[in-house]
């Protein structure tokens, strides 16, 4: 039944499309990382300027091995770049920069659904390291009672997933009104940034609604089961 359910079908699709999502932002990412910036600016230019005009002076902007590694980590207050974005200028190098300074924009302000993903976070990293342990004890056991707390403690990554969506957008769209505002790039230019942004928010679309499906299926399950 687990195996063979007919929502597997649209899982599987789901799953098509997280894999097209990751080949399009490393493809746009490369394409667009050939392209340079008008303004000759790094993406730690970028990420240092973005920050000191919104009043984050005290936010550090460091370089970290790997590609596509670039984060913000709101625990110590540090933007962090992976080297190709740190030291290059190029379209895809501001564009992910101001990104990622967008969310230490969210955290100053604390914008809602940035301070609900913190808040949550503690309690869905341990939801979902124990929901598929009683998801899988359910229907092994065909015990109700498991599969139905197994679903419960799945909804709360799958809700994690969901709020993460509207921060993203959200980043990226401060990101881009800063960066032609302040002449980052030219208007000509905006089109690679919504190029690259765009395809890297495609990867938390298809990861939420990955999730979203899955959880269905199990609420579908279960409630056969009870029949």
């Amino acid at each position: 039944m687990l195996l063979f359910h007919p929502m597997d079908f649209l899982i599987i699709i789901a799953f098509g499309l997280s894999i097209w999502a990751q080949f399009r932002v490393r493809g746009s990412f490369k394409r667009w990382s050939e392209v340079h910036t008008m303004s000759g600016m790094t993406g730690y230019d970028a990420a240092r300027r973005m920050l000191d005009l919104n009043g984050l002076h005290d936010v550090p902007v460091e370089p970290v091995p790997g590609t596509l590694s670039d984060h913000y980590d709101p625990i110590h207050r540090v933007v962090r770049l992976s080297e190709p974005v740190y030291y290059e200028n190029s379209i895809s190098a501001i564009s992910v920069a101001c990104h990622e300074v967008g969310h230490a924009i969210q955290h100053q302000q604390h914008y809602p659904m940035l301070t609900l993903r913190h808040r949550i976070f503690p309690v869905v990293n341990f939801a979902s390291g124990v929901a598929p342990f009683l998801l899988i004890a359910g229907f092994l056991f065909q015990a109700t009672g498991l599969l139905g707390l197994g679903i419960l403690f799945f909804s709360c990554a799958v809700t994690f997933q969901l709020v993460t969506l509207p921060v993203e957008f959200n980043a990226s769209s401060r990101a881009r009104e800063l960066m032609v505002s302040e002449g980052f790039i030219t208007n000509e230019e905006e089109r690679g940034v919504a190029k690259v942004l765009n395809a890297a928010a495609l990867t938390y679309v298809a990861a939420a609604l990955i999730s979203l499906l899955e959880l269905l299926k199990y609420i579908m399950i279960f409630t056969q089961s009870r029949d």
